[in-house]
């Protein structure tokens, strides 16, 4: 293959002539592995301290999580286990197995413990920048290479050695720092994005929870509530769709699986069943404005059927509420996807080892229905707030792709900041 001028062909790719291939032992100045040590192995216990010890569950992809649980541990723990050097800020903490590939930036002063199966990487200042590593190890170019070089079947992880002589191009210190900020912009814009989704998200869920149950109405309407079962607002029982579906088909009848439901609508890549299969099950044949609910999988997600999907049919983990004048079909898709509806259809399988949705059970569920014009108002409001936060998803989808692109033609040298 021809390179242009001002490239070279290495192991790594096509890169700039100024840029060179190292391994990752090269490129760092010392990996820490306390990889197995547990307080026990120590001699001692946790101790009711306040040091985290990170673990794989709390490095993803980009960020620690904090949310996840972690053990606290002493000053004295500290102590006897960090005895090859401590974490510092924009360190690199890189996940070994289950899962592989997870990479994060130590964020702050605070001391930390590495726990099961993460290690630690300090880069080499005269030959890396750490957030320009971090960014690299990110990449999908890197990811399929610690893939490439994995074992186990159950569980890939990469053995030390094989890692520490992974290739990975180096750009000069200088390039590297423009490469990292660049990347880090965009990588505040989608932190930015994200908390503004969860606050989006919560003040949605405040809002469901208050409309839904008669606890704020909104203006212009008054009056009590009827107190109804759901069997009494739909048309037949609440029933189940095809049983055994047979082969799949490339066209016939759309089949709508649980899976396929999720956050307020239905996916588009679904099977097909023959004209045949879905005739016997009638019954289950779609009309607009159907309400859909997973019973499994994504228990109690439920959806709206769009006349797109008239005439299809669903799954033996689908179940299906035709619905009476009694009620809209966009207000009980906002009630059972609201925090209130689920606890109340899973309350029948609560404490058993997998949720699911007892379709019997579902027809006793009671709740307090509006008229149907505050019905109608009130899913307005709700369908508002749905799609403020989907053009925000929206945005950050874009914004992600974006990035992956940037890390394509940066991290390659096709594109150049310096």
């Amino acid at each position: 293959m021809e390179v242009k001028p001002g490239y070279k062909q290495t192991d790594a790719g096509v890169i700039p002539t100024e840029w060179s291939t190292r391994t990752i032992i090269e490129t760092t100045s010392k990996i820490i592995d306390y990889r197995g040590r547990t307080p026990r192995k120590l001699g001692m216990d946790w101790g009711g301290g306040d040091i985290p010890a990170l673990s794989a569950r709390n490095v993803k992809c980009g960020f620690i999580d904090f949310s996840e649980e972690c053990y606290l541990g002493s000053d004295a723990l500290y102590t006897r286990w960090m005895t090859n050097g401590d974490a510092a800020p924009d360190d690199i903490v890189f996940t070994t197995e289950a899962p592989l590939g997870n990479v994060a930036l130590i964020p702050d002063e605070r001391r930390y413990i590495l726990s099961q199966r993460t290690i630690l990487l300090k880069a080499n200042p005269t030959l890396a920048f750490s957030p320009f590593l971090f960014q690299l190890m990110l990449s999908d170019h890197f990811q399929k290479l610690l893939s490439e070089n994995s074992s186990g079947s159950t569980a890939q992880g990469i053995k030390r050695k094989k890692f520490e002589q992974l290739q990975v191009t180096c750009p000069p210190v200088v390039e590297q720092r423009a490469i990292a900020e660049a990347l880090s912009d965009v990588d505040a814009l989608l932190a930015g994005l994200d908390r503004l989704i969860a606050k989006k998200r919560h003040l949605k869920q405040a809002a469901a929870q208050q409309l839904l149950t008669g606890q704020t109405r909104l203006p212009g309407f008054g009056g009590k509530w009827e107190r109804l079962y759901l069997g009494n607002m739909l048309t037949v029982k609440a029933t189940y769709g095809i049983v055994t579906a047979g082969e799949f088909k490339s066209n016939g009848i759309p089949m709508v699986r649980a899976g396929d439901i999720k956050v307020g609508r239905i996916g588009r890549d679904m099977p097909f069943v023959s004209h045949e299969k879905s005739a016997e099950y009638e019954r289950t044949v779609l009309r607009r404005n159907d309400v859909v609910i997973a019973l499994v999988g994504y228990p109690g997600e439920a959806a709206r059927v769009p006349v797109s999907l008239e005439g299809a049919n669903i799954s033996r983990a689908v179940g299906l509420l035709r619905l009476n004048s009694r009620i809209m079909p966009d207000y009980l898709v906002s009630y059972l996807n609201s925090p209130v509806g689920r606890r109340m259809v899973l309350a029948p399988s609560a404490g058993s080892a997998q949720l699911v949705v007892n379709l019997a059970e579902l027809n006793k569920l009671r709740f307090s229905l509006p008229p149907v014009p505050e019905q109608t108002a009130i899913a307005a409001v709700l369908s508002d707030m749905d799609a403020e936060l989907s053009a925000l998803e929206t945005r950050r989808d874009k914004t992600r792709a974006l990035k992956q692109a940037m890390m394509q033609e940066l991290l390659t040298g096709r594109t150049r900041l310096i």
